[in-house]
């Protein structure tokens, strides 16, 4: 197994957009989150935030996300917002109270739809710093994680709500698997190699 810091370069861009139909989109996802998951301390609490709304085609990315996740069943990563009992607007505060009052400086990946152009539908962002939810559709929210996955799943910049609600099932589905694989993937890998280095020391 290789160790962390022989394949992660020493300065890399600090967000990842890439169209899920690239045949290397889960491993260039992959190596993008061990490369920011490589800067958080061994063995940290990692918390999954998956937001949107089961009521809304376009914003049920996270909420498909976390149900993808959930049924790894992992102990490595806490994991909110599913289909079942989804994070939105009017609960999101109250669940990142209750995160920060339950584990002590927790490693956040924040999880969520986006809009954008119309040649970046159908792409997913990895990026550092906190996503902004509700910021398409002119909510202020609370800031989210200290590194985000989104998925551009619609055209942006008219009638927001009305395009999420249309937005096509198949392509969020598509994105939600890809999402949820290589999140699960990445993190058993930075779990694996933390512990390994943690017996060498």
């Amino acid at each position: 197994m290789t160790h962390p810091s022989d394949f992660i370069p020493e300065q890399e861009p600090l967000s990842l957009k890439i169209s899920h139909t690239d045949p290397g989109i889960q491993s260039a996802i992959i190596h993008r989150l061990l490369f920011h998951l490589h800067q958080a301390p061994s063995l940290q609490n990692i918390v999954i935030i998956c937001i949107g709304t089961d009521r809304s085609t376009g914003d049920c990315l996270g909420p498909l996300v976390g149900t993808h996740l959930s049924r790894y069943k992992s102990p490595l990563f806490n994991l909110y917002g599913t289909l079942e009992e989804p994070v939105h607007a009017m609960n999101l505060q109250t669940t990142l109270n209750g995160i920060q009052a339950r584990y002590e400086q927790p490693y956040i990946i924040g999880i969520d739809a986006c809009l954008g152009q119309t040649s970046s539908v159908g792409c997913i962002q990895v990026s550092d710093g906190p996503l902004k939810p509700g910021a398409g559709v002119n909510k202020e929210l609370p800031p989210v994680g200290d590194i985000h996955l989104t998925g551009i799943v619609n055209v942006g910049g008219f009638m927001e709500y009305f395009v999420l609600q249309n937005t096509r099932l198949n392509l969020v589905m598509k994105l939600s698997d890809i999402i949820a694989g290589s999140l699960y993937s990445a993190i058993k890998e930075w779990h694996y190699r933390s512990v390994l280095l943690a017996a060498q020391e």
